[in-house]
């Protein structure tokens, strides 16, 4: 494996020069809330487009094939033979790295054809099922099986219909649904149980803007009832994707202006609470994007200020509406990270112009934390700021020890690490949240049990036995589990936080140890089987997770 990355000295210079002038001043840097970055990897060797953390607690990542040759060379000479390559038919550096978390390694890995702009999800079993992309890619089914020394299998013709720009979620029946993509106004279903194998969905259709879209990733989230809230350009509906019928149209969001890409918004499912209760509640959060008619406006030079509103939904409410809130700072482009403790971070993106080849400018590179339970108008706090761009094709996921971590950043058709205002970003950064600071290591829990990756089943009564090393506010321990993403263009998919156990269940075991109880979701409509990360929180400290498996 080599890794090279070459910087002439007078590039090196002009964009350092660039960083400064894009550097927030000291005194605005001051005022953020906290947290701090870190640089894991220099480069690996490709840039970090698509992220997944599997449950062997390291991450796939990949970009592109016909981006060109990498940094990072295939092991043991082998070279990718693809004659449909729009870049290099043969080629011998990888476009996709396995990320090992705990020793902070790589391995390259191979895929076969272009997986450029494709989407997935994690099946029950673990396995990463990656689906589409572009060219020889956009009907291929590419299957990760988190084992050592594994790498991509691909099936040829896996899918119905060409997905690029899809979005996919996983289900309650195991299966996963993949929606849309360009030119698809459709969706199919991964396995396939029988014909038809495309359905048909006017919705796409109709928030499809002639020329623009501004409807392609769409944001989609599983309810509490099963059925699938579905967010495209500024308009959303429950689906009930099992008989292809609309249940409910959700009020245009106010302003109306376009929230998926091109003029890319993020959005998340806020933690689901209160389980056990009768009727569940489920709220969305959809923050950023570009005012209308932004992305003509880029592609010929003039740079919109992004927008600075999110709005927020309770989509299970019968009359519901749209709360709208005012974000710091303009974003487009941002990642919308579900932290362990229930706190949304808000990452990456710019402040101006849209997702595309060379349509952004002014990088954000303060994050955001927002705290849902707050009152209205108390929710947002900046954070330090990282100083590298992190632009178009940026990802970020959440790490079991709380870390988000953050990659990618090419706005070119090609790998440009010169010459250009936001060179190609092949490193590595964590960000820690302020929950991570040591002084609040006395309220840190740290699991005893279970054990990290014990299966766990429906409806079931577990006690987490935990230590911490001060004392402890038992009405203010919780318990979350939460899926992990798989994230690309500013949207993660099947992100999902549940709070399962809480303040009433604490007890005293021994000296600085505690046992909490809690109750696992009833039922696969409110967490699909599949492994999830599971946090002791104590006063909006998490503990480290462990792996729990629901089947």
């Amino acid at each position: 494996m080599s890794i090279t990355r070459v910087w002439p000295l007078q590039s090196f210079i002009f964009f350092h020069l660039l960083l400064a002038a894009w550097l927030p001043p000291p005194s605005f840097a001051a005022a953020a809330g906290g947290g701090r970055w870190q640089l894991l990897q220099r480069s690996i060797g490709v840039s970090a487009m698509h992220m997944q953390l599997l449950h062997n607690d390291v991450v796939v990542i990949f970009d592109r094939t016909d981006f060109g040759k990498s940094n990072l060379s295939l092991p043991d000479g082998k070279c990718r033979n693809d004659p449909h390559d729009t870049a290099l038919k043969i080629d011998c550096t990888a476009h996709s790295v396995e990320y090992d978390v705990a020793s902070n390694s790589l391995r390259p890995l191979m895929v076969q054809t272009d997986v450029w702009c494709s989407s997935g999800s994690v099946m029950a079993d673990g396995r990463l099922i990656q689906t589409g992309g572009f060219n020889d890619g956009e009907r291929r089914i590419r299957i990760f099986n988190p084992c050592s020394g594994c790498d991509w299998q691909e099936v040829e013709n896996g899918l119905s219909a060409r997905r690029w720009y899809a979005t996919n979620h996983i289900l309650p029946t195991g299966r996963q649904i993949i929606i849309g993509g360009r030119g698809q106004f459709n969706y199919e279903f991964y396995p396939k149980t029988g014909a038809p194998n495309v359905y048909n969905f006017p919705f796409l259709a109709q928030t499809n803007d002639a020329n623009i879209e501004n409807n392609l990733y769409p944001f989609v989230h599983l309810n509490v009832d099963g059925n699938l809230f579905i967010f495209a350009n500024n308009r959303a509906i429950l689906f009930d994707y099992a008989h292809g019928k609309v249940l409910k149209t959700y009020p245009t969001m106010p302003g109306a202006d376009p929230r998926n890409y091109p003029s890319t918004g993020s959005s998340v499912l806020l933690p689901l609470k209160n389980l056990q209760a009768p009727v569940k509640e489920a709220e969305v959060l959809v923050c950023g994007g570009a005012p209308r008619g932004s992305y003509i406006k880029a592609t010929k030079g003039n740079f919109i200020g992004a927008l600075t509103t999110c709005g927020r939904i309770k989509i299970t409410d019968p009359a519901p509406q749209w709360v709208m809130e005012t974000m710091p700072k303009p974003r487009v482009m941002g990642d919308m990270t579900l932290l362990p403790n229930g706190d949304v971070l808000i990452i990456n993106g710019a402040a101006a112009g849209t997702a595309g080849w060379e349509n952004g400018r002014d990088p954000v590179f303060n994050p955001v934390l927002y705290r849902p339970d707050n009152p209205t108008g108390n929710r947002f706090e900046l954070q330090n700021p990282s100083s590298v761009p992190r632009m178009y094709h940026s990802t970020a996921i959440l790490l079991g020890d709380g870390r988000v971590l953050v990659g990618g950043s090419n706005p070119h058709v090609a790998y440009a690490f010169t010459s250009v205002l936001f060179p190609t970003e092949l490193s590595l950064e964590a960000f820690s949240p302020p929950y991570l600071d040591t002084e609040y290591n006395n309220l840190r829990p740290t699991i005893i049990s279970p054990a990290s990756q014990t299966g766990i089943g429906y409806g079931m009564k577990l006690l987490i036995r935990f230590s911490v090393a001060g004392a402890v506010s038992a009405s203010r321990v919780k318990v979350t589990m939460v899926a992990p993403s798989f994230t690309t263009h500013s949207f993660s998919m099947n992100q999902r936080l549940l709070v399962i156990g809480g303040s009433r269940g604490v007890t005293t075991v021994g000296r600085s140890v505690y046992e909490v109880e809690a109750v696992t979701p009833g039922t696969g409509t409110v967490a699909p089987a599949g492994y999830y990360l599971l946090f002791v929180v104590h006063q909006d400290v998490p503990s480290e997770g462990i792996w729990i498996q629901m089947n």
